[in-house]
């Protein structure tokens, strides 16, 4: 299955690897989360805003990449920070490995 994004932001989609099975920044100085969050344009994987320290939206804030899947289990939701809107699904990197997929749904 390929990414379908329903904003003008698509062209930011690369091909990434998550950087952590965690909030990086948050496993870097020993704090917990709450949801995750990948960015698709580098792969940076961020805890959610309810999280205390917020930093999916701070990554967007700081670099300025517009769209982040969940990286939760299951969920397969895109979001656009610009548009400030749910914009589109794809199976998730911890998902499509749990049902033996790559992340495009290819099987492995």
């Amino acid at each position: 299955m390929a990414i379908e994004i329903d904003c003008e932001h698509g062209d930011a989609v690369q091909d990434v690897t998550p950087n952590a099975q965690g909030c990086a920044q948050c496993l870097a100085i020993g704090d917990r989360w709450v949801h995750l969050r990948m960015c698709l344009t580098c792969g940076n994987v961020g805890c959610c805003d309810d999280s205390k320290n917020k930093h999916a939206s701070g990554h967007f804030r700081t670099v300025g990449h517009p769209l982040v899947q969940s990286f939760e289990p299951d969920e397969e939701w895109i979001w656009c920070y610009v548009d400030d809107a749910v914009v589109g699904e794809a199976p998730t990197l911890r998902t499509a490995r749990r049902r033996g997929r790559s992340r495009r749904g290819e099987r492995s």
